[in-house]
């Protein structure tokens, strides 16, 4: 279920403590729209050089050295080509930066993030691009768009009640739904086709005109996310 799937990525269960000298705000901005706590511990004079701390699910899992841990942040942040090489620690500070969870978002905003992914989709060339626009009727403004994406060499699939009649496609598939539930999302997955490092997905669950949700990095999770748009619209 996408509900089940947005509330465990924001419910977090990774706790990054960080040991210092100085003013704790940088680093907790730095993750203050991810999926972790962060804590801060003030180190003693004669302490060794401050480190991060990383625990998941209670556990302790590794650390890192402060200035390590900035540089790592700082843009364009550097991800490894394959997380099962690294350090665990290093695993789970790459696996948050991969979720940035967000709150009270417009539709505007959400059409920004959107179109990037779709961009990336262009760009890449091939593979599966998945949107649902909770209604076919808002995908009218999208028409042109979506010409170019088709014409890109991508596998498209459009979702969303079936209110509106869209006009055939090259590349793209539509699928109608008939559960009220679905119109709640705004759901955008690109499996980053022969480059799987460009996958990058988007869940955004409206309530009262803005949205709450999460945006990814993670293939993993761009997978999950596909799944449950798949299986809950009811495609073959």
């Amino acid at each position: 279920m996408l509900d089940s799937l947005l509330e465990r990525v924001k419910r977090s269960d990774k706790l990054f403590t960080v040991y210092g000298r100085g003013d704790e705000a940088d680093i907790e901005r730095q993750f203050e729209a991810h999926s972790v706590t962060v804590d801060w511990q003030q180190l003693p004079p004669d302490a060794p050089e401050p480190f991060v701390v990383v625990e998941e699910g209670g556990e302790f899992v590794g650390a890192i050295p402060l200035d390590e841990l900035e540089w790592l942040l700082t843009p364009p942040v550097v991800r490894p080509a394959d997380p099962s090489q690294v350090a665990p620690g290093y695993r789970v500070l790459f696996e948050v930066l991969d979720e940035t969870v967000f709150t009270a978002m417009n539709r505007r905003q959400l059409l920004a993030v959107s179109r990037e992914i779709e961009d990336r989709a262009r760009r890449v060339g091939n593979g599966q691009l998945h949107a649902s626009f909770q209604h076919l009727s808002a995908f009218a403004e999208q028409v042109e768009w979506y010409w170019t994406l088709g014409e890109a060499g991508l596998d498209i699939h459009v979702y969303g009640a079936p209110d509106w009649e869209p006009p055939e496609i090259p590349g793209v598939t539509f699928h109608g739904y008939g559960d009220e539930m679905l119109e709640r999302y705004w759901v955008v997955t690109f499996d980053g086709g022969t480059e799987e490092t460009q996958a990058c997905g988007l869940v955004g669950r409206e309530y009262d005109g803005t949205f709450d949700g999460f945006w990814t990095d993670d293939p993993t999770l761009v997978t999950q996310i596909e799944g449950e748009l798949v299986a809950e619209a009811g495609v073959d």
